[in-house]
């Protein structure tokens, strides 16, 4: 695949505009980063609704935001678990009001869990009450944001055999171990530069590979699931990304798998 030149200027300029506003709010922390998820969760119901239930999305919208916003601002008070168990009862209902309103019941709450679990632990990871909180949120976007850049770069300069045609044509072999070595490499980087606790540069590296296969996953989940609705993007709210759930998909993923090795490394300093 040849390097299209124009649509990586447009995607860099979306880039521009976007990414300071993240970045600040994430750095503010506490009622700055919880309105920044918040706006995400409402524009990601929005896409979601569309792709999922066109006939009906403004309503299907207020069911999965309303489900998404519950989690959000629990897990914000400090309360994860609980946020996590709204999260799934949030699901629930969202379901049962698909139902009612002749829309795909199982598309509805798997809305509110695809989106409201990396939400919840973007929250958890932020953590105000945490000297590293932000270190860690830092270091999942530092991983999922140069695996995902590599990875585009990588496989539309040398391109080469393709990674699943069937879900996404356009994603190669080349990319795929481009996206790889940027995470590791981003991983352990910020293990070196940052307070991490005791996560190290070799753990870092570690993380980072298994965060960026994780956002190499996500995208190619969303392929998926924008086929089974027969729609080339989730949006087209981000010009020459899409829509926001184009752009945060990989994100998504490698929240989780950086989320768990938080919880792993929280886990080795109660032992030590």
């Amino acid at each position: 695949m040849a390097l299209k030149v124009g649509d990586i200027g447009i995607r860099a300029a979306s880039a521009v505009v976007l990414a300071p506003a993240a970045v600040l709010a994430t750095w503010a922390g506490g009622v700055w980063f919880l309105a920044l998820i918040l706006i995400a969760c409402a524009l990601l119901a929005v896409e979601w609704a569309m792709m999922s239930a066109p006939g009906a999305w403004r309503m299907m919208t207020g069911a999965v935001a309303l489900g998404l916003f519950a989690a959000v601002v629990t897990a914000h008070v400090g309360q994860l678990s609980l946020a996590l168990v709204l999260l799934v009862f949030g699901a629930g209902a969202a379901g049962v009001f698909a139902r009612s309103r002749g829309q795909e019941a199982l598309n509805a709450a798997y809305g509110v869990l695809y989106l409201g679990w990396p939400a919840v632990l973007l929250i958890w990871l932020r953590d105000d009450h945490s000297p590293i909180g932000l270190n860690w949120t830092v270091l999942v976007f530092a991983v999922a944001w140069a695996s995902d850049i590599l990875a585009y770069l990588v496989g539309s300069a040398v391109g080469g055999p393709k990674l699943w045609p069937r879900f996404s044509p356009n994603k190669t072999w080349s990319g795929f171990i481009g996206g790889l070595a940027a995470g590791m490499i981003a991983g352990a980087g910020m293990a070196h530069w940052l307070e991490m606790g005791r996560l190290n540069i070799l753990w870092g590296a570690v993380l980072g590979l298994a965060a960026a296969l994780a956002t190499m996953a996500g995208d190619l989940w969303e392929s998926g699931l924008k086929r089974r609705f027969g729609v080339k993007d989730a949006g087209n709210l981000i010009p020459g990304h899409g829509g926001l759930m184009d752009r945060v998909d990989g994100l998504m993923f490698a929240v989780v798998v950086v989320a768990l090795g938080r919880w792993l490394v929280i886990l080795l300093e109660r032992a030590a």
